[in-house]
């Protein structure tokens, strides 16, 4: 197993200080560093500016990720491109993952102007295809509901074979992984949902004749460290709240399809449901992060002293092949971020 680390916007940090953490990951040992995206800032672009970064410490520079961007804010053609170019300039060490991002909510597809009637995993099944057909160099026709494309090719010299990764966490999706995906790109799974999931790839994976062991699986898992235990406490119980309740006023189908759906296959809905009654209740966002409860927290990720990190680390990625430590921080600044590189760095856990 690798251990990569992730970054992102709730860091509140600037690219200086970010290239810092890549350098620093770098002199840590860690394989990997990824984002996230949103209607923010490039990811390509932060990709870019980490590996360069991380260049300072190792010559051929970290892999860099990003797990994931949500495919309605760029067309197959301009994820083909972005990627293509950030493969080609970093020698190889580039990994793209998609997923659907809000694609569930009909507030969010109104925004972007995608129809109601097209479906996600429609959606993304043309997606994967055609990005994928773009980066191995092949000239495209495509008429789906969500593409429509005649005789186009990306006018590289060198087909820039970039892995596609698929961020999946419902049946339909990880088989649709197993089929067509370069990997799995997994997130707030508990070691028994790891498990789970790679069942559904390994389905998905047999109906195409592909060997499931070809198609590796990665996940960020949230990790916040401070002596002060109850401050990391609140600070992973208001990050794991914004996945695992999802927005006010969701329709019973958003919340079919969403992360609220896959905290409820692992268990909690009960646990969900009596946070929700707070909610309606107008609590504010530490109360219902003191009411969350500890089994749920540290099924998904960990909080406490840094001595504990690296064996909760261990724990959670159980079944996995790339383990991301997602940075939750405690206080403001780069130090925090620091101390969870530091605590989860890969000669403790024995990656």
């Amino acid at each position: 197993m690798r251990i990569g680390v992730g970054l992102d916007g709730t860091l509140g940090l600037g690219l200086d200080d970010q290239a810092d953490l890549a350098r620093e990951a770098a002199r840590l040992g860690y394989s990997s560093v990824w984002t996230p995206e949103g209607a923010g800032e490039d990811a390509f672009q932060i990709c870019a500016q980490r590996w360069l970064a991380s260049r300072d410490v190792i010559p051929e520079g970290l892999l860099t990720g990003i797990a994931v961007s949500p495919i309605a804010l760029r067309t197959p053609m301009s994820l083909a491109m972005s990627a293509g170019t950030l493969t080609q300039w970093t020698g190889g060490r580039f990994i793209l993952g998609i997923g659907t991002g809000g694609l569930a909510s009909a507030t969010y597809r109104r925004s972007l102007g995608i129809p109601a009637n097209i479906s996600p995993l429609n959606m993304m099944r043309e997606y994967l295809s055609v990005t994928h057909a773009f980066l191995a160099g092949e000239t495209v026709t495509q008429e789906g509901e969500s593409i429509a494309l005649r005789g186009v090719r990306l006018a590289f010299a060198e087909p820039p074979r970039t892995p596609v990764y698929l961020g999946a966490l419902g049946p339909r999706m990880l088989r649709l992984g197993g089929e067509l995906a370069d990997g799995i790109a997994l997130n707030w799974c508990t070691s028994q949902q790891v498990a789970w999931s790679r069942e559904r790839v390994a389905e998905g994976a047999a109906r195409a004749g592909r060997d499931p062991a070809s198609v590796p699986m990665a996940e960020y898992i949230r990790i916040c460290v401070d002596d002060d235990v109850a401050l990391a406490r609140r600070a992973l119980a208001r990050a794991t709240l914004g996945y695992a309740l999802g927005p006010r006023g969701a329709s019973p189908q958003e919340r079919a399809q969403g992360y609220r759906a896959h905290f409820e296959r692992m268990g909690f809905a009960d646990a969900l449901a009596r946070l929700d009654t707070l909610r309606e209740g107008d609590a504010s966002p530490d109360a219902l992060a003191d009411a969350c409860p500890d089994d749920l927290l540290l099924s998904v990720g960990y909080y406490g002293a840094a001595a504990g990190a690296a064996a909760a680390l261990r724990r959670l990625a159980e079944g996995l092949d790339i383990a991301i430590v997602r940075i939750v921080a405690a206080r403001p600044g780069k130090d925090a971020a620091v101390a969870v590189m530091r605590a989860c760095r890969p000669e403790l856990t024995g990656a």
